[in-house]
């Protein structure tokens, strides 16, 4: 069954994941790991759901992502404790470690385009251009959502 209007899946799934956070309470280790373990357990039914695959598509996709994701892992738990380091020296950050941190952030992300670019040609073998393109805005809005969460709960830097 193809499902046309999915603004309100799309919706409710980010609903569910800013009250999961919110309501595990202020920047803490607890709240970011209930909302990346909401956001990772609910990721591949809520691509499905708005990527609308035909079943020959799926068949040729589904394998694909999952190895997408696997690879996707380490640079997510690098970003996490990246995270965790910088909660950890918030209060009595050197310039150094500001810095070194600023430097690791940027890696991680390079890291994680490098993947992202890596899969596009795979992806574009088993899908079309459109649906491909959807999916990386697909993967773009959840990750902005979980950034969003993040960044409500990180504290910047005071000089």
């Amino acid at each position: 069954m193809r499902m046309r209007n999915k603004a309100p899946i799309l919706s409710l799934l980010f609903g569910m994941i800013l009250t999961t956070s919110a309501a595990a309470g202020e920047a803490d280790e607890a709240s970011l790991e209930i909302l990346t373990s909401t956001l990772q357990a609910n990721r591949k039914a809520f691509v499905a759901v708005n990527l609308d695959l035909e079943d020959a598509e799926a068949k040729a996709f589904w394998p694909l992502y999952d190895r997408y994701q696997s690879d996707l892992t380490s640079v997510r738990e690098r970003f996490f404790a990246l995270i965790e380091d910088y909660t950890t020296h918030f209060a009595t950050m050197s310039d150094e470690k500001a810095h070194q941190i600023v430097k690791d952030y940027l890696a991680i992300e390079d890291e994680r385009n490098e993947v992202r670019r890596k899969y596009l040609a795979p992806f574009s073998e088993v899908l079309p251009g459109r649906k491909v393109a959807r999916f990386y805005q697909i993967e773009n809005k959840i990750e902005a959502v979980l950034r969003y969460q993040l960044a409500r709960e990180i504290p910047v830097i005071e000089e």
